[in-house]
Formats: structure tokens, C-alpha cells, sequence
């Protein structure tokens, strides 16, 4: 494809956002940064901190970047300066989304990703764009049936409200896209980490959540045992082993065997990449894991990157009358948004997916994956330092 689209992106200081930018970047082709500044920055600056991050400096030429507002007429752009967007772009890839699963958001989460679509789509139409690509979610399936096919989702019943969004955000495009010929594309991945490759990563929640967590606990007890004589450790039989392990019993209650669902944020990139090249209108595309990875292995690299044992997968339908100890209890707290996930029995279907990716597949989520992408998470504390070697760099 020699004549690459000029493509309108939003969300592009998001995680899968700003990895499309770099990539696509990369591909040679033209991007229009669509987005907002943040209380402490400017968008231009958002951005030129991420291409240095990056380290696509040298693409900085084919970058435009256009601070809108979703919320007002023609963005909030000027009357010239809307027509000279539209005239430019000649296709969108709208991935700016409100990810918080929590129900006391739910307000927040709906008018962003769905009530807000009007602006985008009404650009969409002004500028005539020769495809139209909404980033997803494959859980836009819900939570009945295990066969997610890839068609607009008829589920009624969601793990959260991000699911229920994004489900009638798909919809919303859909239509809107059917009844004014814009040809629609839309991509669902499962759950992304880092970069198989390198374990980097701008983002560290669903799957780095929890392994976050039994670190958080092995600290407070491992502080209890080397520092305090283990008072409080010893009660709950947590303790060092010979072999310098924490023995930490760390029941995990999970109401059916399954999996999770993964895929690095390198694979992401280049299948969406793909489907861009040659775009089937109307095509809907599962980017997800045909071998999604047992939480039982995801104990034992636990175990082996933390030196902690003692971490046990327990499946039963209902936890009630179950006594916790204090780890346990705390675990539960720390997990309880991401819990549906890791025991998840859904398949996908990727009939689409591999026809236009020509069999593109995740990698396996080995240990060495694992190990790569928790100690890069490790040595930027978890994002709080995650530019500061990029700022060092340039100062």
C-alpha cells in the first residue's frame, strides 16, 4: 500500500492509543492527534513526551497535532479550521475511551463513550472518510454464552459498565455508520500487557494488577518477618523457608476453572495494523488468545519472580462461610474488579481476524514474558516514574 491515509487518532495518549501512533508512525503514514490537554499539559507536550518514550522522534514530520473538545460543535474548532481537518483526514481511528470499571462512575463512563460519540461521528460525515475504526473490547460479549462471534453483541448482561459502554457504543457507530455509507470497522482486543518483547509498557492495571497486589502483601509480611520478628506473620503460619521463600498461604477463590485472556501490546499493534492495509467494510475483528493462560501458571510465576510460596487456586461457587486470613482478605479487596477475568471460559470466535491478519497469533504467555514485563513494572514503580528517565534524558 504505497499511498498511505491521512488518519484522524484519538486516544492517542492512552495506552493502545499512543502504541497505534508510534507504529503507524513508523509505517510511514500521516497522523492527526485529536485530544485534550491535561490540567499540568498541552497535548503537543503529552505527545512529544511520548514520542520520546518511544523514541519515534524522527517521525515527529508526519505528526499534526489538533487539541478538540467532543462536546461542542465542530469540536471546538473554528468554522476554517474544522474544514481544513475534514479536508485532510480520510480515515479515523476513535480509541479514546473511559476504561473505569466502577459502578459509582457509571455516569462518567456512559457520557464519555457513548453520549460523546456525536462529535466524532459528525466528523466522520463532514469529512467523508473512507473508513471509520472504533477500538473495542471483545468482552462487549457479556457474560452469557461461551461462543462470542464476531457480530454486533446482543448481550443484556455485563461484568461492569465499562462492558455495557462499549457494547452500546458499538451499536450507536454501527448504525450511525450503516444509515450514512461510512465504512466501519470495529476492533476487540481481550487484555493487553506490555511489550512481549521488551516488557515495556504504559499501563499497568488488568493483568498487573493482581500480581501487584501479592507483592504489596509479601512486602508488609517479609517487612513483619526480617524486621519485627515476625509477630503478626507467625500467627497466620507465613514465614521465611529454608530457602529463603516467603511461605505465604494465599487462598484465591474462583467460581469455575478458566482462563485469562492476554495479548501483548506488540501483537495489538500489528494485527490492527493489518487490518488497516486492507479494511473489509462492516468487518468486526476479535484480536484476542486462542490458549488463554491458566491462572495456575500465572501462580507459579508469581512464585518464581517473587520468591513466595504458599499461593493456592481454590474453584467453588460460593465463598460464603469461608474464613480468610488478613492476606487473603486484603487480596480480595485488591482484586475484586478483575476477578470475572481470570477464570473466563468465553471463546472467540477469529474467523475475521485471521483472514485479514493472515494467521497472525499472540505469542504464549511464557515465564519469560512474565518475568520481563514485571520487572520492567517493577523498575518504573508501577508508572510513577515511568517518564523520568526520558526527562533525564533530555534535560
Amino acid at each position: 500500500m504505497q499511498n498511505k491515509p491521512v488518519i484522524a487518532l484519538t486516544g492517542a495518549t492512552g495506552f493502545l492509543g499512543s502504541h497505534l501512533m508510534s507504529l503507524l508512525l513508523s509505517k510511514g503514514y500521516e497522523i492527526i492527534v485529536l485530544g485534550r490537554a491535561s490540567k499540568e499539559e498541552s497535548l503537543n507536550q503529552r505527545i512529544l513526551k511520548l514520542l520520546r518514550w518511544f523514541g519515534s522522534e524522527e517521525y515527529s514530520g508526519q505528526l499534526e497535532v489538533v487539541e478538540i473538545d467532543f462536546q461542542k460543535p465542530f469540536l471546538g474548532l473554528s468554522t476554517s479550521g474544522y474544514s481544513m481537518l475534514c479536508s485532510r483526514t480520510k480515515q479515523i481511528i476513535h480509541c479514546a475511551s473511559d476504561t473505569c470499571f466502577s459502578e459509582q462512575k457509571r455516569s462518567q463512563v456512559l457520557n464519555f463513550n457513548v453520549i460523546n460519540l456525536s462529535g466524532i461521528l459528525e466528523f466522520a460525515l463532514a469529512a467523508r472518510v473512507k473508513f471509520f475504526h472504533y477500538i473495542s473490547t471483545a468482552y462487549v460479549a457479556g457474560i452469557s454464552g461461551n461462543l462470542c462471534l464476531e457480530k454486533l453483541s446482543a448481550a443484556t448482561d455485563f461484568t461492569n459498565v465499562y462492558e455495557e459502554s462499549k457494547a452500546r457504543a458499538e451499536k450507536t457507530i454501527y448504525s450511525y455508520c450503516e444509515k450514512n455509507s461510512i465504512p466501519l470497522t470495529l476492533i476487540r482486543p481481550t487484555i493487553v500487557y506490555g511489550d512481549s518483547r521488551t516488557g515495556r509498557s504504559l499501563k499497568f492495571n488488568a493483568l498487573y494488577y493482581p500480581v501487584r497486589s501479592v507483592l504489596n502483601i509479601r512486602d508488609i509480611y517479609l517487612n513483619d518477618v526480617l524486621n519485627h520478628g515476625g509477630k503478626r506473620s507467625h500467627h497466620h503460619g507465613i514465614h521465611l523457608d529454608k530457602g529463603g521463600n516467603l511461605f505465604l498461604p494465599l487462598r484465591i477463590y474462583l467460581p469455575n476453572e478458566g482462563g485469562i485472556n492476554l495479548i501483548p501490546v506488540d501483537y495489538f499493534v500489528t494485527a490492527t495494523q493489518r487490518i488497516l492495509e486492507y479494511p473489509t467494510p462492516g468487518g468486526i475483528y476479535h484480536l484476542t488468545n486462542n490458549n488463554p493462560t491458566k491462572l495456575e501458571a500465572l501462580a507459579v510465576y508469581n512464585e518464581m519472580f517473587m520468591k513466595v510460596k504458599g499461593v493456592e487456586i481454590i474453584y467453588c461457587k460460593s465463598q460464603n462461610g469461608i474464613s480468610r486470613n488478613p492476606a487473603e482478605e486484603l487480596f480480595d479487596r485488591f482484586i475484586e474488579p478483575y476477578r470475572p477475568y481470570l477464570s473466563d471460559n468465553r471463546i472467540f470466535e477469529r474467523l475475521n481476524t485471521d483472514l485479514a491478519t493472515c494467521n497472525l497469533q499472540p505469542p504464549e504467555f511464557t515465564y519469560e514474558i512474565f518475568r520481563r514485563c514485571m520487572e520492567y513494572a517493577v523498575e518504573v514503580d508501577w508508572g510513577e516514574r515511568i517518564f523520568s528517565e526520558v526527562s533525564e534524558k533530555y534535560e
